[in-house]
């Protein structure tokens, strides 16, 4: 189970990647005006996805890519919030029910736990 668990979290992360190219203007909105160099920070954080997602599936790396994962977890939260308070619609969507993009920050706990579930021995 845990191999699948594994495989199913890295096929999403890189669904959640391609996305950041596809969908970069709605990516692009979820972050504040003052932070410089939006669209480049969209694409960078798409290609970690990619990289993370890989590297989890690399046994010789997976413990320390989980960590990396969990640390980059963390740090977009902020990003989810910000959609949250200021009603931003999630990536592709014109618009998006408010309390759904409040149900959507409590996933980002479980995809931690997810990631730590699936890369511990």
């Amino acid at each position: 189970m845990k191999k699948i668990g594994l495989y199913l979290f890295s096929a999403m992360f890189i669904a959640a990647a391609i996305a950041h190219f596809v969908l970069d203007d709605g990516f692009v909105a979820m972050l504040p005006a003052y932070v410089p160099l939006r669209y480049l920070l969209i694409y960078l954080t798409g290609i970690a996805e990619i990289v993370l997602a890989i590297g989890l599936l690399v046994p010789s790396v997976r413990r320390f890519t989980a960590i990396v994962t969990i640390i980059y977890f963390i740090a977009i939260f902020p990003a989810n919030i910000y959609s949250a308070v200021y009603d931003i619609p999630a990536p592709g969507m014109e618009e998006t029910n408010q309390a759904i993009l409040y149900i959507r920050l409590l996933f980002q706990p479980l995809l931690i736990w997810w990631v730590w579930k699936v890369t511990r021995r």
